[in-house]
């Protein structure tokens, strides 16, 4: 009882410190975009990245915090967005072209370090969730569902990362509509027909 209290505090303890030590993404999305001028966000839709939910999976708020940390800093990695924006961010209301990220955990399977550092066959951490992009209006654009292991040394932690990197890839090769604040803002030609699609 007391070596599994002690795991759970380290796991804990493991979350706050990554919480403290991961910058802020928006920042680093914001120095991105300043850096490189701001046509480079021309055309670029905002995210806002809400809670994980943990579905019907009893997953430790440890993973819960890890996961959505880590889809934080690993979206800003990508900058494929403007904006990456925590949920419950005040600023995301002013935001026009915003996409909000949903994840929904769908299997875990708990690992076990010790096994993983005696044998490369057992001891694998696994994730499964549910990744949904969608509009304002609940209207799903991009939908995967994404793994996310660790098989071999690292902490059980470590699968959080995993599974946020490949979030952020899976997000990154998809194709995105053009944001609508974007279109109507460009100059369009007399010759060209542009048709709206009205949902």
């Amino acid at each position: 009882m007391k070596a599994s209290n002690r795991v759970s505090w380290l796991l804990v303890a493991v979350a706050v410190v990554t919480i403290n030590v991961v910058h802020p993404p928006q920042l680093s999305a914001e120095t991105a975009a300043s850096s490189s001028g701001t046509s480079s966000t021309a055309g670029q839709w905002s995210v806002q990245v809400d809670k994980v939910d943990p579905g019907d999976v009893a997953l430790a708020p440890s993973f819960q915090i890890a996961i959505y940390e880590s889809l934080l800093d690993e979206l800003s990695k990508t900058k494929r967005f403007k904006q990456v924006l925590r949920e419950g961010d005040r600023n995301a209301s002013d935001v026009s072209d915003l996409l909000i990220l949903k994840t929904t955990v769908q299997k875990y399977t708990a690992g076990s370090e010790t096994q993983r550092a005696v044998t490369t066959v057992s001891g694998a951490t696994k994730l499964t969730v549910r990744s949904q992009l969608c509009e304002r209006d609940g209207h799903v654009i991009v939908e995967r569902t994404v793994d996310g292991k660790v098989r071999f040394m690292g902490s059980n932690l470590r699968a959080t990362h995993n599974l946020a990197r490949n979030v952020a890839k899976a997000i990154k090769q998809s194709s995105l509509p053009e944001p609508l604040h974007s279109a109507s803002n460009r100059q369009i030609d007399s010759n060209q027909v542009v048709l709206v699609e009205h949902r």
